[in-house]
């Protein structure tokens, strides 16, 4: 299939993960992709495994946090791609601290880490996308946004703030043409999941209707519908992809 074929997408936080998952789903039908990481020699092997499957990747390192390195980057990308035309928003990262516990520093980290990036991308997009008068944005949140986890408070606000952020942008843009979404997803299989202890795991495994971690293969699929022409009546959304974990 092709369903963005002739796109050029950013995708941040692409290295590994979620994001990885959905840099290679873009390219797999037919994006241009930036693969955007902290991490350069692990956005070069995402990048490189894109085009060794025949498709058209460019891996970017850059703090997404950072004003000057976002305008830089996203300067970088559209010239090397001819243009944006998606940006999907993956980059963050969890900690876990009790509130009584935390700092103002962990507190800090982990808001600037998450939320700041969604807004700094897509603002550096958007005059582009403005000027065309078509785009889509596609976040990452999460299902924690909801309904919260102990141990994680920052987390949790960040990811909510998140699913705010997307609501009000989509109402903002939307006379331009843009789109605006977010992802909500459930527990997923990746790294940060498998260190997590085992009792932990086999006791939030049960908290799950579908009995199981999501794969990013199936959250991938959902980032596609999202930014592709299928998609093209979602706006504001935040689709929940948790398995049965958040009903509602």
């Amino acid at each position: 299939m092709a369903r963005l074929e002739g796109k050029r997408a950013i995708v941040t936080g692409a290295g590994r993960g979620i994001g990885a998952g959905i840099a290679r789903g873009f390219a797999a039908e037919g994006a241009a992709v930036a693969v955007v990481d902290l991490d350069e020699p692990a956005a070069r092997t995402v990048a490189a495994e894109i085009g060794d499957a025949g498709g058209t990747a460019i891996a970017i390192a850059a703090d997404v946090s950072a004003e000057d390195a976002v305008a830089a980057m996203v300067e970088e990308a559209g010239a090397r791609l001819g243009g944006i035309h998606i940006l999907v928003n993956n980059a963050g990262f969890g900690r876990h601290s009790e509130v009584v516990d935390m700092s103002l520093a962990q507190w800090q980290e982990v808001l600037t880490g998450n939320l700041t990036p969604v807004f700094l991308c897509s603002r550096a997009v958007l005059p582009q996308m403005i000027a065309r008068g078509s785009g889509a944005i596609v976040n990452t949140g999460s299902q924690l946004g909801y309904l919260g986890r102990a141990g994680m408070s920052h987390y949790t606000a960040a990811k909510a703030a998140i699913h705010g952020f997307t609501k009000a942008l989509a109402r903002e843009v939307a006379p331009h043409g843009i789109r605006v979404n977010a992802i909500a997803p459930g527990p997923v299989n990746t790294d940060n999941l498998r260190h997590t202890p085992k009792e932990a795991l086999d006791a939030l495994r049960k908290e799950i209707p579908l009995g199981r971690f999501a794969e990013v293969e199936e959250i991938a699929p959902v980032a596609v519908l999202l930014a592709s022409d299928e998609g093209s009546y979602f706006t504001g959304s935040v689709v929940n992809v948790s398995g049965g974990h958040l009903v509602s």
